[in-house]
């Protein structure tokens, strides 16, 4: 079950309640998506979150997780990741990322999207847009490449391929998810000289860059949770749980499991029955 660097790797079944999961957090995604826009409280969007996770008799991975006391991290604007949802009103042209994960079983989903309230700064979707083609172009990498160190480069290549100076934010990244939400391996996103291990099935993965349209220095807030960047430019940031099957890729926290996505990148998804 475990590797040389301790990789928990998953069974047909355990990746099966994986993708259960999965579609929980793409649920909750949903109620999200429904309830936010400018008016409402940070807080509503957890409630939403936590209604749907309970109503497919889940629970949910962050809650309670190193004492954090929400469902759900709601980060604003200059808040890049773990933003705490409460009495906070959104207000027009916010950029809001929503980070989610839900348990079934023992097993962990995980993934986030950024979404921006009309009317929004063209500059904001284009941040949110890059970092999504980023957290895409990562994914399919895992389908062609033969080491984990594939989804830095190709994260670095589509902000090059950009044309726009964006920050990669070097200090939050990707990681192993199964039985725990946080696992071995580490997966960067950005380009490094270690190629990471080798890829092989059973390997899960949390794919999640985070851009800005600044600086890539962050700092954490008195909260102990909250990171922000620190020269306040604002942040997006995409994720989805990735299984690696014996025939290829199943994205497990989108509904089609990445078919469509990954179609446009030459992948075809590849779901693990």
């Amino acid at each position: 079950m475990f590797g040389r660097e301790r990789i928990e790797y998953k069974s047909a079944e355990q990746v099966r309640a994986m993708r259960r999961a999965g579609l929980v957090v793409a649920a909750a995604h949903e109620a999200v998506r429904e309830a936010v826009r400018p008016g409402v409280t940070t807080a509503s969007l957890d409630a939403a979150a936590a209604r749907a996770i309970a109503d497919h008799g889940a629970t949910s991975s962050f809650l309670g997780y190193h004492g954090y006391p929400a469902t759900i991290c709601v980060s604003v604007n200059e808040e890049i990741v773990h933003g705490i949802p409460g009495e906070r009103v959104l207000e027009a042209g916010d950029v809001v990322s929503v980070d989610c994960g839900a348990v079934v079983d023992g097993w962990h989903g995980d993934a986030a999207f950024t979404t921006v309230l009309d009317p929004a700064d063209p500059l904001d979707l284009a941040l949110s847009d890059a970092t999504e083609q980023a957290m895409w172009a990562g994914i399919a990498a895992l389908a062609k490449g033969d080491r984990l160190g594939v989804v830095g480069d190709a994260v670095e290549d589509v902000v090059a391929a950009s044309g726009t100076t964006y920050g990669i934010v070097q200090e939050y990244v990707g990681h192993g998810i199964g039985s725990a939400m946080h696992q071995p391996p580490e997966v960067l996103n950005y380009r490094t000289r270690d190629k990471g291990p080798r890829l092989r099935p059973g390997l899960c993965v949390a794919i999640e860059p985070m851009l800005t349209r600044g600086s890539r220095a962050t700092q954490v807030l008195e909260d102990d949770w909250t990171v922000v960047t620190v020269d306040g430019h604002r942040a997006a940031h995409w994720e989805h749980t990735v299984a690696i099957g014996p025939d290829g890729i199943w994205v497990l926290t989108a509904p089609d499991g990445g078919a469509a996505r990954l179609a446009d990148l030459g992948v075809t998804v590849a779901p693990w029955e």
